[in-house]
């Protein structure tokens, strides 16, 4: 994929299909999470290091569109990419496929907020990851 995306395999578990061997649609959710901490971990930065620092991340918003089913034992591919960035604001693309095939794509919203959830600025709570995440968003 051209631009800024990360791949993170994943090997479906047998805990992740429902009764018709397919991945469970929720499971999806968590695969987007995946993809956005190893997004952010390929950047240089754990994602507890960011907590560690009092910020949050939670999802405001997601949109997700299901295409084709993964199944059992299947290895998929989480591709991730920061899609559009502010002061307080982030968006992650995600697509999840299967060598060549779309299986899932999407987005997740989220804001930046301190421990007490309140919205915060990056650029001034955290200067150094506010440049990296501008840096990479130009990529």
């Amino acid at each position: 994929m051209e631009g800024n995306w990360n791949c993170h395999e994943i090997r479906v578990r047998y805990q992740e299909t429902d009764q018709m061997g397919v991945v469970y649609h929720a499971n999806y959710l968590n695969w987007f999470e995946i993809g956005r901490t190893e997004w952010i971990r390929s950047h240089g930065i754990a994602y507890g290091e960011i907590e560690r620092k009092g910020l949050l991340l939670p999802v405001t918003d997601l949109e997700i569109s299901y295409k084709q089913p993964a199944k059992y034992d299947d290895i998929v591919q989480v591709w991730t990419k920061l899609s559009s960035f502010s002061y307080i604001r982030l968006e992650f693309e995600v697509k999840v496929t299967r060598n060549d095939t779309l299986l899932v794509e999407g987005r997740t919203k989220h804001v930046w907020v301190n421990r007490e959830f309140k919205p915060v600025r990056l650029d001034k709570t955290a200067p150094e990851l506010f440049s990296l995440l501008k840096e990479k968003y130009k990529a």
